[in-house]
């Protein structure tokens, strides 16, 4: 059994524009019928969820394309022993990014608090 588009997208709750652009960044496989319609096969549910999943933790499409299928073909994957070093310094990335955006907010408030001479953040 084959999926549309249409249906892959509301499967997934993703738009057909997004699983566009995974399938031109050779993240999906497609095949295409007579009339020029894309088709998935059933496994592109699980494949468009991880792709989801792991651009919510901070991997651009590129970093994505180059994980292993332990990675990209299962839904939920948290781990492969391949992909370890690229997580931990996404991880690194998005702590340095935290502790940036802190110190803006303390010399932010702390600018207010002289400004206004009374209030307290």
């Amino acid at each position: 059994m084959s999926l549309s588009i249409g249906e892959l997208a509301k499967e997934t709750g993703v738009s057909v524009r997004a699983i566009r652009h995974y399938d031109r960044h050779g993240l999906l496989v497609s095949r295409r019928a007579c009339n020029g319609y894309r088709y998935f096969a059933p496994q592109a549910i699980t494949q468009v969820r991880q792709i989801q999943r792991l651009i919510a933790t901070g991997f651009s499409l590129a970093e994505i394309s180059a994980f292993p299928d332990c990675m990209r073909m299962t839904e939920d994957a948290a781990f492969c022993p391949e992909t370890r070093d690229m997580q931990l310094k996404r991880l690194a990335a998005i702590e340095r990014q935290i502790a940036e955006l802190e110190r803006r907010r303390d010399c932010l408030a702390e600018t207010l608090k002289r400004s206004e001479g009374k209030r307290d953040f």
